[in-house]
């Protein structure tokens, strides 16, 4: 739905829009990480007699770790930087656009489908109101996400449609990474703490490295920050009141 309002939005996104957006997502994803991934997997590890900080330091390292690794080597280039990272490539600077996208967008559908992966293991630290907070969490922040991808695609010469199609390709790694979760619950549900906390890192990481910074940079950076507010109070609040 986001990717779609480049057939609705005439010219580029406001700078202003875009900082404020990035800010929102950055802070939904803060507060995801916190209340509904780091906080079960430190109450799960606890209900079952073990120290209950390890599996939420481990799994959120590694989560780092991960993203990190992804990101020395897929080839891929930030909205506003024309330098692209990861391994040399001859990709265009569309598609290598599209690929920083993806890359964020995975730990996002692996939060989704652990916390639903531990609804259906039947844990007790995790309800169905909890899941539902985290989708709906997830689902509004994408929502601006499409939208911030696809207009700069047009922007730099695309066609509206394939500017939709390639926005639409950069989300739908979510649902298949959050399909894949739950398929795989009978063997994710032993180490469950580690996987809640491995998403937390994994989505803090796109937070620090990619959101923020961008939210950030230039002049208005005081809109950026605003955004982060409220897409932190909003999912805290979604969390707290619907888990």
């Amino acid at each position: 739905m986001g990717a779609a309002m480049v057939f609705f939005m005439k010219g580029e996104m406001k700078l202003q829009i875009q900082k404020a957006l990035l800010g929102f997502a950055s802070g939904v994803m803060i507060a995801a990480s916190v209340w509904s991934l780091l906080i079960p997997a430190i109450d799960m590890a606890e209900a079952n007699g073990n120290i209950a900080w390890i599996p939420a330091a481990v799994g959120f390292l590694i989560g780092i770790g991960f993203l990190l690794v992804l990101d020395t080597i897929i080839p891929h280039l930030h909205l506003d930087s024309d330098s692209p990272e990861g391994r040399p490539s001859k990709l265009g600077k569309s598609f290598m656009l599209v690929l920083a996208v993806t890359l964020h967008n995975i730990p996002e559908g692996m939060a989704v489908g652990v916390v639903l992966a531990g609804v259906l293991s039947g844990s007790d630290i995790i309800s169905v109101a909890g899941a539902f907070a985290l989708a709906i969490g997830i689902a509004i922040q994408n929502f601006p996400e499409g939208a911030i991808i696809s207009m700069p695609l047009v922007s730099s010469g695309l066609s509206k449609k394939k500017a939709f199609k390639y926005g639409f390709l950069s989300g739908i790694v979510e649902p298949v990474g959050a399909v894949v979760t739950i398929l795989l619950t009978s063997l994710v549900t032993p180490i469950l703490p580690y996987i809640l906390s491995f998403a937390a890192g994994a989505m803090i990481y796109v937070v620090v490295e990619e959101l923020i910074p961008e939210a950030q940079a230039g002049e208005h950076s005081n809109i950026g920050t605003i955004g982060v507010a409220f897409g932190f109070a909003l999912m805290m609040i979604l969390d707290v009141a619907l888990g």
